[in-house]
């Protein structure tokens, strides 16, 4: 008898006890194919509200790491997976702990991921559930290296992606041991987007899998403060890991697309310094 193919579902967490068992459930009631297995790893980043205590009570199985209470969502991800890779599995499964699976999503990114002769990277598209909207998946580049795209509609078909979020992203081990896992350089966000593009340029494919594969809320809102807060606070924003986090973001333009670097770079000052206009300029380019 073969043995099973370990597939590693990677989850950081932070004081949202109810909606980390809510996704943790969702992942074993899965439907897998044949042959396969899930492992799930999870860092709990020093939450306050009986998270950890909660996992260990319901899901004893789940491997359970403690964090230092300062990793953020790309720190936390990177510890996890750093541990995950310790029992040399055959798939990563990158997923956000406010990510509600549909009982065949891991089977579908697994089948997208082996439809094709190239290694691939597999995107899950995800829906708001109260809206219906697509929330989270594959996005496509505009212009070839300018930094602006558009989020790829989800279709009955997987389909070629440049970039994409990490909400739901299946990894084969084989792309790990040729490009690593995320870059250090992030500390919360940016870090999936450099990830795909980064496999990309290697030769890789990334692929959004066919369909919404589970629900998640966009709950990002704007990316910036009004003029009804304090420069001080606006500056803060700028800087700060869960805000513009400047120096990151311009890293990462710099990286990838240097050629937007100059508009990257004026545009984080507009929304800081001026954020009417830069709110009358969002306005505009909608209408």
């Amino acid at each position: 008898m073969k043995p099973f193919k370990n597939i590693a579902v990677l989850i950081t967490c932070f004081n949202r006890k109810q909606k980390t068992l809510d996704c943790l459930q969702r992942i074993y009631q899965q439907q897998l194919p044949e042959g396969y297995s899930i492992t799930i790893h999870v860092t709990d980043d020093a939450s306050s509200d009986g998270t950890p205590e909660a996992i260990t009570k319901q899901y004893s199985q789940v491997k359970l790491y403690a964090g230092t209470g300062s990793l953020f969502w790309a720190g936390g991800m990177r510890y996890t997976w750093s541990k995950a890779m310790e029992s040399k599995p055959a798939y990563y499964l990158l997923l956000n702990d406010d990510t509600l699976l549909y009982k065949t999503a891991i089977a579908i990114v697994l089948k997208t991921a082996n439809s094709e002769a190239t290694p691939s990277i597999v995107i899950g598209s995800t829906v708001d559930a109260e809206t219906g909207l697509q929330s989270y998946g594959g996005n496509r580049l505009a212009t070839a290296g300018r930094w602006k795209s558009t989020m790829v509609p989800a279709t009955d078909h997987a389909v070629h992606c440049d970039f994409g979020n990490a909400n739901i992203l299946l990894v084969p081990a084989s792309i790990v041991n040729e490009i690593g896992i995320l870059s250090e350089s992030y500390t919360h966000g940016l870090a999936d987007y450099d990830y795909t593009l980064k496999a990309k340029k290697a030769g890789f494919n990334v692929l959004m899998a066919p369909g919404h594969l589970g629900t998640c809320k966009d709950d990002h809102g704007n990316n910036w403060k009004s003029h009804n807060v304090t420069l001080k606070q606006r500056i803060a924003y700028l800087k700060s890991p869960k805000g513009l986090a400047y120096h990151e973001y311009l890293l990462f333009i710099k990286r990838h697309f240097p050629g937007s670097y100059p508009a990257a770079f004026c545009k984080l000052w507009l929304k800081t310094l001026f954020p009417f206009l830069w709110n009358a300029f969002k306005n505009k380019q909608v209408a």
